[in-house]
Order: structure tokens, then sequence, then C-alpha cells
């Protein structure tokens, strides 16, 4: 073990573990308002990278519905990754229609919204199936335009490479969680949303009109999600519409181990994971998956309420 091989690891976990965090912000901030969790984020991050992938490159693919169509421009990267996330955020909303709102209308159960937004997120990756094919995409190379792949800095008599779409990576998740902080705390919507979450019938009789929030906060889940979902889909590419479900459930994990409903919790989660699967020992590689679920039965037995959640008061 050495300086440089620490540091490298560092900086591997750091820029995956901050696109868990914001992509596991999404699921905190439905369960903030309505205590259930999203099922369908997932498909919303799929969604988001392939919308992305569309945008930047110009063309789809050479399967699915709308093979080898080719649109009439090219967006910059960084266009593209602001309209596939808006049009994520859009979808979002759409999820919340038609999984949430009519169930909450009708005061149903939490477990029936529950499996609700399931059978929404089965839809809509099977929509993009049919839509983009089943195919494995790739970002050009280029994508980023004529940045350079890596950067290399001698640390003793070894090198610490540090990827372009790394840097990327941290930039990008680190501006969203800003900015998310700084609405969240510093603005008339985020105190709003804020009550909300703490209680929403007070919050409504105070003149907060619940339904427009709960709408507003599907947006920025689905932002965080389609964002969260083309970051992962320029480092790792997008292998196939299902891609999106495997890091669901990983990012399941990372709010559970954080502690539900805990902002700065899913943030730690997202850090924490990032930083075991990345100084996993290489003979241990094959065992990655499994890294997210290890940690989490192991905080649980320890501290049910996850690294910074709360225990739940008990009203009598």
């Amino acid at each position: 073990m050495s300086l440089a091989w620490f540091l490298q690891n560092l900086l591997n976990g750091l820029s995956i573990g901050s696109v868990y965090a914001v992509f596991a912000l999404g699921y905190t901030l439905v369960f903030s308002i309505l205590g259930i969790i999203n099922f369908a984020h997932g498909a919303v991050f799929t969604l988001g990278a392939y919308l992305t992938y569309v945008l930047a490159v110009g063309e789809f693919g050479l399967n699915g519905m709308l093979a080898g169509v080719t649109l009439p421009f090219k967006l910059p990267f960084a266009l593209a990754l602001l309209v596939g996330a808006a049009l994520s955020g859009l979808a979002g909303v759409a999820v919340e229609r038609m999984a949430f709102r009519p169930l909450r209308k009708r005061g149903a159960d939490a477990l029936l919204a529950l499996v609700s937004s399931l059978g929404v997120a089965l839809i809509l990756v099977n929509f993009i199936q049919y839509l983009f094919g089943a195919e494995i995409y790739s970002f050009p190379p280029d994508i980023l335009g004529d940045l350079p792949p890596a950067m290399l800095f001698q640390v003793g008599e070894e090198f610490v490479a540090v990827r372009t779409i790394q840097a990327v990576l941290f930039g990008v998740s680190l501006l969203m969680l800003l900015l998310l902080v700084w609405f969240i705390q510093f603005t008339k919507r985020g105190k709003a949303l804020r009550a909300m979450a703490e209680n929403p019938e007070t919050a409504s009789l105070l003149g907060i009109n619940v339904d427009t929030f709960v709408l507003g906060t599907f947006f920025i889940s689905g932002v965080l999600g389609g964002l969260s979902g083309t970051l992962i889909g320029v480092s790792f590419g997008l292998a196939g519409p299902y891609f999106g479900v495997s890091y669901g459930l990983k990012t399941l994990a990372v709010i559970v181990l954080g502690g539900l409903g805990s902002i700065p919790g899913a943030v730690l989660g997202g850090l924490v994971i990032g930083l075991a699967e990345a100084f996993l020992p290489p003979d241990l590689s094959s065992f990655k998956e499994a890294v997210a679920y290890a940690l989490l039965f192991i905080v649980l037995l320890v501290r049910p309420q996850g690294l910074l959640g709360h225990n739940a008061e008990e009203k009598v």
C-alpha cells in the first residue's frame, strides 16, 4: 500500500460516491414528503441517460422503434445534460400523476402507492426498450470535447491519474448538492418543503399548496435521477434499459444506510459506499455489487436508524 494507491482510490471513490449521493437525494426528497419509496426513480435514471445520449450524439441505435433515426442537430454535452435532466424532471411529474396522486386523493395505504410506482417503473423501462432497443449504448470518446482523457500527478515515484470524466462526475455532483442545500435552506419554497416534510397537515393549514409542492418535489427528484443516470452512462456506458434497476437497488441501500429521510445521510451514505467499492481489493472485485448491502447489514445491526437517521417518535 502506498500514498499514490490511497489517493487514486480516494479519487475513484469520491467521484462515483458523489453520483450515488445525487441519485439517493431523489429518493430522499420524495420519502421526506410522502413517506414512500418511489421505485420508478430508477427508470427515470435510465430515461435521463438515454435522452442525453440522443441529444448529444444526434442519433438512435440499431434496434428499437426509432432505430436509425437521426436528429437534425447535436447539442453540446453540457446543454444536452441540462435538457435531458429537465425532461427527466417532467417524467418524474408524470410518475407522480400516474402512480401517486390518484391513490393519495383516495387516502390509500402507502403500500399500494409503492406497488403502483413499481408498476409504472416497469412500464417506463419497457417503453424505453421499445423506443431505443436493448443494445448497449456508449457515449463517444470525444463527448467532452477537446479535454484530455486524464491528467497525471506524480506522488513520490508513482503517479495518480485523474480522469476527466471523474472530475466531471465529482464537479457536477458537488454543484447539484450545493444548489439543493441552498434551495432547501435559504429559499421560501425550500422552507415550505421542509414544513411539509415535518407536518403536511399543518403546512396545508398555513396556506401551502400541498399538490403543487408535491409536483415540484417529483420534478426535482426526476432532475436528480436523470442527471445521475447520464453521469453514470458517460462513465460506464448504458448497459440496456434495465441498467437503472441495479443502481436503483444500490441507492436504496444508500438511503437506508444514511438514514431514511435524511439529506445529509443520503450524501454520507453515497460517499461511504463509493469509497468502500473503490478500496475493495482487486481479487474481490467480482463482489463489488455486494458491498453496499454488506455495509448496510453491518450498520443496521449497530444502528438500526442508519448513520444520520433518528428514531421515530411514538405518538400516544
